[in-house]
């Protein structure tokens, strides 16, 4: 393990919750520190909240020195613009990135997308894909980017599009094989089971984790 602190942003999300619960769960750190745009409910020892304004990151000063989960992550229906879903898609997850890497940060663990292209024709997978690009420039020793397709879990918020892309996904799911299996829908709880166990690994370079990745990397907790 890089670090004896994690970092999660995003907490307050469907891969987030996981991935804070997975967190605490384990022993791998000493301390778990989630910066979030509004209070936790949850209360753990070794839970350290922090609520912040995603806009005035430079008002967390010290920054973590600490292993990064990043789950940021909303729609632009819910951000109400192309432009307002930017800043917390890319912004935000950027500048955490930033700050992270400027305080001593070993690993960085993003939640990209299946399909992330800085040429798709689809704004979101753009998006996803000049993350990764600005992450992966920054001096971590270890990168991990996971692309899950459709996302399976309970929600604050229903997500339409996302609803009947699962649905549909389960029932084609015996004909996404081969190639086609990384579209295959993801339960949010594996997801945060391998994204612990990929910083455990600590491998260093740049990683990029589809389905049957995400999978394995989640069988070994």
């Amino acid at each position: 393990m890089a670090q004896d602190t994690a970092l999660i942003v995003g907490a307050t999300g469907l891969v987030g919750g996981h991935c804070l619960k997975t967190l605490l769960e384990s022993e791998d750190y000493q301390s778990v520190i989630a910066l979030t745009r509004r209070p936790l409910a949850l209360q753990h020892p070794r839970l350290v909240p922090i609520t912040v304004d995603f806009d005035k990151l430079e008002e967390v000063d010290p920054f973590p020195t600490a292993d990064v989960f990043c789950a940021l992550g909303t729609t632009i229906r819910r951000a109400g613009s192309q432009h307002a879903y930017l800043k917390v898609d890319f912004e935000y997850g950027r500048n955490v990135a930033e700050r992270s890497a400027a305080a001593g940060a070993k690993q960085f663990l993003l939640v990209s997308s299946v399909g992330a292209a800085p040429k798709s024709g689809n704004f979101y997978l753009r998006v996803k894909a000049e993350l990764e690009k600005a992450i992966g420039a920054l001096p971590f020793e270890s990168v991990h980017f996971f692309r899950p397709s459709f996302l399976i879990g309970q929600r604050e918020e229903t997500r339409l599009g996302e609803s009947v892309g699962v649905a549909l996904s389960r029932a084609l799911q015996f004909a996404l094989a081969g190639k086609l299996r990384k579209y295959r829908p993801m339960p949010a709880g594996t997801l945060a089971c391998a994204m612990l166990a990929a910083a455990r690994e600590a491998k260093p370079g740049r990683h990029i984790y589809h389905y049957d990745d995400i999978v394995s990397l989640a069988r070994q907790l």
